[in-house]
């Protein structure tokens, strides 16, 4: 009879040795090429959402939203009633961050991080309704057709607005960015998170758009209806509103950012 020969425990071992190996050199590949889709998943959502603000300035006079609203500057009730059912459409979320958390002040404002999506739900709203509305994106307030002469929150003003895309260096004014609410208002005076993963509050809207959703990077698009990557560091020089400096000193970066190219 054959004698049967099988696997002695060191070859076991050195086999099993072998695949983690492998195991540890292929992980951080996949792991960037699951990013990498990621990042492609939410430009392409970035870009459909150009389309519908593309046809809304259109069928608007060439304007924006006004985003005068009785709740404020809520450009979210002027959208089209079929593009407001976030749990069926899949363009109110980055890839990075689909779940929502409940949007209001206080302490639970302090759930928010890098991966986290807004949320506005409230029974009682007769314009979102029970669903209400949630996404990870927000509009550069500063676009919006609202009347000049408003001048709110730390002097972010109303006459600063861009309202229409028809306007010079339109390929650097930010319309659509990742962001931890639906809408943000930056200002250059505004300073970078002290931490990766601190939540927005207060006046500091930059806070709410420097997020770390794609390794340095947040996706935007811009009124020439185009859509890129925008370094973290390179937030605080485009042109968010009229008067927004051309040229801003640099804020002190905190060490989180360190390593991030500089614009």
């Amino acid at each position: 009879m054959t004698k049967l020969r099988g696997f002695t425990l060191i070859e076991l071992l050195v086999v099993i040795a072998i695949i983690a190996l492998l195991m540890s050199i292929l992980m951080p590949a996949l792991a960037r090429v699951k990013d990498q889709a990621r990042t492609v998943g939410c430009l392409s959502n970035l870009k459909q959402w150009n389309l519908t603000f593309a046809m809304y300035v259109q069928e608007n006079n060439g304007l924006f939203p006004s985003g005068t609203t009785p709740q404020g500057f809520w450009w979210l009730r002027q959208m089209p009633a079929d593009m407001l059912n976030w749990r069926e459409n899949e363009l109110w979320f980055c890839p990075t961050a689909t779940k929502p958390l409940v949007d209001i002040s206080g302490a639970a404002n302090q759930r928010f991080n890098n991966f986290s999506a807004w949320g506005v739900f409230n029974a009682g709203d007769s314009y979102f309704g029970p669903q209400g509305i949630a996404g990870s994106y927000g509009m550069n307030g500063y676009v919006l057709s609202t009347e000049p002469g408003t001048t709110f929150e730390n002097g972010r003003r109303t006459d600063d607005n861009w309202r229409t895309p028809h306007v010079p260096q339109a390929a650097n004014i930010p319309l659509f960015t990742d962001s931890l609410r639906f809408d943000h208002w930056p200002i250059f005076q505004d300073a970078p998170p002290d931490r990766e993963d601190m939540p927005w509050e207060g006046t500091n809207h930059m806070r709410r758009v420097c997020v770390n959703r794609h390794d340095g990077f947040v996706n935007s698009s811009f009124c020439d209806f185009s859509a890129r990557r925008v370094g973290l560091k390179e937030l605080w020089a485009l042109r968010w509103h009229k008067t927004y400096p051309t040229n801003p000193m640099p804020p002190a970066w905190p060490e989180w950012m360190a390593r991030f190219k500089d614009f």
